[in-house]
């Protein structure tokens, strides 16, 4: 501490050397949020110095407490907090804020800035990212931390504005966090009462603390924003309490300090104007004509975090190595899931379906796949949207993710393994948006594989978090069943059409769509390999043969996304027949009818994954589609958008482009025109015309 300043006087000085250099990074980019950063610099800076475990030099470092600004327009506070306490992050990156080639973007991207946990910007997807942080700390502390040696031991903080707790998606996580009892998950609330395009008067008038007292949250307020002593002790309260989350409702004002701007929504979005930023530091006893000033005194006492963070991870460091010579396979395991490394054998309990005509679901044979798959490998963890039944996602024996003693007795879980944060099979409820958001944030928090199962149809509810989880190039594994018409009778409500082109239209998320048992058995296999990125099952309702791959090509094609799964009798097809899913047998039956009543050749070809085909060598795609062989037929139960770049223009499509109805399986099938006779048809219109 610097000796000439008092306490409270470094404080303010600490606090307004943070504000300010997140006014100047606005104002120099002419882009941005001023207005959170001037409010809640308090509040950060109260947090980030006295109580957030972490050490600059090692960002990375597993046991560092998480920090999620869900806020994320006021990115400009964070990046001046990971600059201040020594992240690799410099200040001439502050000073190309918002800039092409910059690590400084608009909004936190994960993998982009050091320190930087997650992606934030679309409001509420941080608040349910740090609850699915809280649940894998939860998680992982249960199944590896012994008596005295708590080896996995952290708080998830974050902060969080009104934007945030008026999306929907942050309501669905904070009911289940409150729920699960997530006692180490602590939000600080910038409760500043104005919202981008006025005050929150006319939107959120609801007693916020009073919905989280409901949920099963710990609420508490600050009157004062700037009352540093009531954020310590209101914070110290939070992580005193251990069976609650927290939210402390502190109150701040936009653009605090700014004569003309401060508590108005002029404050939130744009830069304040060279002139405000001046009245502004005059107004806080700022040097007008300094930018991107920082004190020596302020500078060095954020700089402690860095002696503080290197003590914490030594102690930690002495710990492991405790931990390690009494629990050697404990730790063995415990860090080949930090490293996301793959046990040897982990795929050896992968049986190979037979051959059998009638065959079962995907979705069942890939519920067969997680229990081999479960037993071997540590890092899988999920659930569904209250569907499990359906999706076939239990992981039978491995226990509930539940509270200790929930409902106030011992029992067992619904899959026969009891109840604890120990247990792998997470319930989200009826929130899928929660639940892809909840997976991203245990994805990031690291050394465990979260996946998430719903109807195909519902993927709709969770698109923003899976796009962000394909941005962030995020470890998650989607399982979406009930893929098509063919599920019957629910009707157009439940029946996917948009789906898979909405779902392959995102960049970096791969999207498999199996043919048959051993198919969904590869497929597995990559997504489990697929550790930089998302990875979208779509699996059946209904059964669907299982192929002798004695008479048909391997299902280990499938990891090149398609694959030429049965070639024409005579070598020279005249046309090919591309299929997915639960098409692919009906290609094969329009296969041998065409040779037998028409005299075509037809190639079939398999092709599960599109993202996976377009990653091939040029030669390898050119083998499985030959560019001059043009008649070819697509038969996918799905829109036909995107399918004119396999079939060319001189192939065609049978396809659905139009919505369901409430019928038995095999008649919307029938009706949609999904029969040998139709695929016959077309394909020999596409080889005589």
């Amino acid at each position: 501490m610097n000796s000439t300043l008092s306490t409270a006087a470094l404080d303010q000085l600490c606090v307004n050397t943070l504000r300010f250099l997140s006014v100047d990074t606005v104002q120099q980019a002419n882009s941005g949020h001023p207005g959170l950063p001037l409010g809640a610099a308090p509040m950060a800076y109260v947090l980030w110095t006295r109580f957030l475990k972490t050490h600059p030099a090692n960002p990375h470092w597993f046991d560092r407490d998480r920090f999620v600004l869900s806020a994320g327009h006021g990115s400009a506070l964070l990046y001046s907090l990971l600059h201040l306490t020594g992240h690799d992050l410099p200040l001439a990156q502050l000073q190309h804020f918002r800039q092409w080639g910059s690590i400084t973007p608009g909004h936190p991207e994960r993998g982009l800035t050091p320190g930087v946990e997650v992606t934030t910007g679309p409001l509420g997807q941080g608040f349910a990212n740090g609850v699915g942080m809280a649940m894998a700390e939860a998680n992982l502390a249960a199944r590896y931390n012994r008596d005295g040696l708590p080896v996995i031991d952290h708080f998830t903080y974050g902060i969080v504005s009104d934007g945030d707790l008026m999306e929907g998606v942050a309501s669905e996580a904070a009911s289940l966090a409150g729920h699960l009892q997530l006692g180490k998950l602590i939000y600080l609330y910038d409760d500043n009462q104005v919202t981008l395009s006025a005050g929150t008067d006319i939107t959120f008038t609801e007693d916020r603390a009073s919905r989280f007292d409901a949920y099963g949250w710990h609420t508490q307020h600050v009157e004062d924003g700037n009352d540093l002593a009531a954020i310590d002790a209101a914070i110290n309260a939070a992580r005193a309490e251990t069976k609650r989350p927290s939210l402390i409702l502190v109150r701040t004002h936009l653009g605090y300090g700014s004569p003309n701007k401060q508590d108005t929504y002029e404050a939130h979005g744009s830069p304040l104007g060279v002139e405000e930023v001046r009245l502004t530091k005059r107004n806080l006893d700022w040097p007008e004509d300094k930018t991107f000033y920082v004190p020596d005194a302020a500078r060095d006492h954020y700089l402690q975090t860095q002696t503080r963070g290197k003590q914490a991870e030594t102690h930690w460091h002495d710990l492991y190595a405790a931990y390690e010579k009494q629990y050697p396979q404990l730790a063995l395991e415990l860090q080949q899931c930090i490293r996301g490394e793959l046990p040897d054998g982990w795929d050896t309990g992968i049986a190979p379906f037979p051959a059998d005509a009638k065959g079962l679901a995907t979705r069942v044979a890939s519920g067969k796949v997680m229990a081999a798959l479960s037993a071997r490998l540590p890092t899988l963890i999920g659930g569904s949207a209250d569907l499990d039944p359906s999706t076939y996602t239990a992981l039978k024996g491995l226990g509930d993710f539940e509270p200790a003693g929930v409902n106030a007795q011992d029992r067992q879980g619904s899959d026969g393994g009891g109840w604890s944060f120990a247990g792998r099979n997470l319930h989200f409820g009826v929130r899928e948006h929660a639940m892809g958001a909840i997976m991203n944030g245990m994805a990031a928090h690291r050394a465990v594989l979260p996946f998430g199962a719903t109807f195909m149809v519902f993927s709709d509810y969770m698109r923003p978090a899976i796009r962000l989880a394909a941005l962030m190039g995020l470890h998650v594994v989607y399982v979406f069943t009930h893929d098509s018409i063919a599920l019957g009778e629910d009707g157009s409500t439940h029946q996917p059409i948009e789906q898979l082109a909405s779902l392959r239209a995102i960049p970096h998320l791969i999207v498999i769509r199996p043919g048959d048992a051993n198919e969904t058995a590869i497929a597995w296999r990559v997504a489990v390999e697929s550790a930089d990125r998302p990875v979208a099952l779509i699996l059946t309702r209904q059964n669907i043969p299982t192929l002798d791959r004695g008479q048909y090509a391997s299902a280990d094609g499938l990891r090149r996304g398609a694959y030429i799964l049965a070639e024409a009798a005579s070598g020279k097809p005249d046309l090919i027949l591309i299929a997915t899913g639960s098409e692919v047998t009906l290609a094969i039956a329009a296969q041998a009818q065409l040779l037998e009543k028409n005299n075509i050749q037809a190639r079939v070809v398999s092709m599960p994954s599109w993202e996976l085909f377009d990653e091939q060598p040029q030669d390898y795609r050119d083998a499985v589609l030959p560019p001059a062989l043009t008649p070819r037929l697509a038969i996918e139960t799905g829109v036909s958008q995107g399918w004119r770049r396999y079939v060319g223009d001189h192939g065609d499509t049978l396809t659905i482009d139009r919505f369901g109805a409430s019928a038995p399986g095999d008649v919307m099938l029938r009706e949609y025109g999904f029969t040998v006779e139709n695929v016959c048809q077309k394909a020999a219109a596409l080889v005589h015309s």
